[in-house]
């Protein structure tokens, strides 16, 4: 089977923190174009890059609560494996 980001916990952790981090830098880069259209008074790319803005924001939330998700994963897998030994 091919490798992928998703062939244990752990790889799969790694990618939603490189996806996590990749949000940030881009809501970061679009704080920039918002204050352009807003300085430019753009009404319609303002909107729209403040529905960007929202959705990036969104999409880190859920990146955050997939870690804890992915934690607690790992934390149980341990604990199981413990039981067994």
């Amino acid at each position: 089977m091919a490798d992928s980001p998703f062939d244990s916990l752990e790889s799969a952790q790694e990618y939603v923190r490189l996806l996590a981090a990749e949000v940030e830098d881009v809501r970061a880069a679009i704080q920039g174009d918002i204050s352009e259209a807003d300085r430019d008074q753009a009404a319609r790319r303002l909107d729209a890059l403040q529905i960007v803005d929202y959705k990036l924001k969104q999409l880190g939330h859920h990146m955050s609560a997939s870690s804890r998700i992915l934690n607690d994963l790992k934390m149980l897998r341990r604990l199981l494996e413990g039981v067994r030994a």
